[in-house]
């Protein structure tokens, strides 16, 4: 089987497995959920963690961040926090009379965003340039963004009081939603038993550079795709948009993510090529939070990805 190499002739699922190994040494039995978390970034992609508190969704972030290298700054969301909070804002400087441009957090290479839904929908709001177009505009000026960059938001799915759901045109722009869940009781005496959560996170050592990172990046896109696979991810799409239970269906950017996704996945894997199940494998971290469902529109997870896994046992594969 041949080997996905990079331009410097580092295989990028050697090196991405030891990055997985050295996340592992914190985030104890979620290997499926550190590789979803590693494939959404090989597309540059951003990330929405949604679960219950507790169950290590802020660690991930931060481990991500210290075992590929790169620089990372937290925003915790709050009701009073305003958009110049996370995207910088001019202050008078009165040595040179003039106004300068302050960075936020905004400006780094992972920004987590703890909490996304408890801030205000402007507030809110002010990540989606910063998103979609990796740059920050303030007083008619644009700024870039460093590259590579990652939004990682999180969220508790179980807490409603005081919070404001993320509209249908930001949840589009996550490249994934991932979910923790707890751990097994082999993975929770073990998580007794090591160093405290902060201590694990400080000895987490870089694995990977920027530099490589950045070319893992482009070489996902040399990765092959059969005419046929094209096919069935707009099947899969198309489905969700026809399916009578469901009131909004994934738009042709979650086609695009989806198959962005199943190159990046088949480069962890080994693979110059994707296959059929890595598709099935990436439709609900991909898609799920890209759909609603009629009957609870705005809504319930555990509904849509229902009728997912629906959709991929009819949808057959053509040649």
């Amino acid at each position: 089987m041949t080997t996905l190499q990079n331009n410097s002739s580092l295989n990028i699922a050697d090196k991405l497995a030891r990055v997985a190994d050295e996340i592992g040494t914190v985030i104890i039995g979620k290997r499926s959920t550190v590789d979803l978390a590693l494939t959404a970034m090989l597309c540059g992609g951003h990330i929405l963690i949604e679960d219950i508190p507790g169950v290590g969704k802020t660690s991930l972030a931060k481990s991500l961040a210290r075992a590929t290298g790169c620089e990372f700054k937290r925003v915790q969301f709050t009701p009073d926090l305003l958009p110049a909070d996370i995207t910088g804002s001019s202050i008078y400087n009165q040595r040179t009379t003039e106004f300068e441009f302050r960075e936020g957090p905004v400006f780094s290479n992972i920004v987590l965003a703890d909490e996304i839904n408890r801030a205000s929908p402007r507030t809110q709001s002010a990540l989606l340039e910063c998103m979609e177009e990796q740059q920050v505009t303030n007083d008619g000026h644009t700024y870039k963004l460093p590259n590579p960059f990652f939004v990682i938001a999180t969220e508790n799915n179980i807490e409603s009081h005081g919070t404001y759901p993320l509209p249908e045109a930001q949840l589009d722009r996550f490249f994934m939603r991932l979910t923790m869940g707890y751990p097994s009781i082999d993975e929770e005496i073990a998580l007794l038993g090591r160093r405290s959560g902060q201590d694990a996170i400080a000895a987490l050592r870089p694995v990977i550079s920027l530099e490589e990172l950045l070319d893992f990046q482009k070489s996902i896109h040399l990765i092959h795709v059969e005419k046929s696979l094209y096919r069935y991810i707009v099947a899969i799409t198309t489905a969700t948009r026809e399916h009578p239970r469901l009131a909004l269906g994934a738009s042709p950017r979650g086609s695009i993510s989806l198959l962005h996704a199943a190159q990046a996945y088949a480069a962890l894997r080994n693979r110059t090529y994707v296959l059929p199940d890595d598709i099935k494998h990436l439709a609900e971290p991909v898609l799920s939070h890209r759909i609603i469902s009629r009957s609870n529109y705005g809504g319930r997870q555990d509904t849509t990805i229902e009728v997912l896994k629906e959709i991929l046992n009819d949808t057959p594969l053509e040649g």
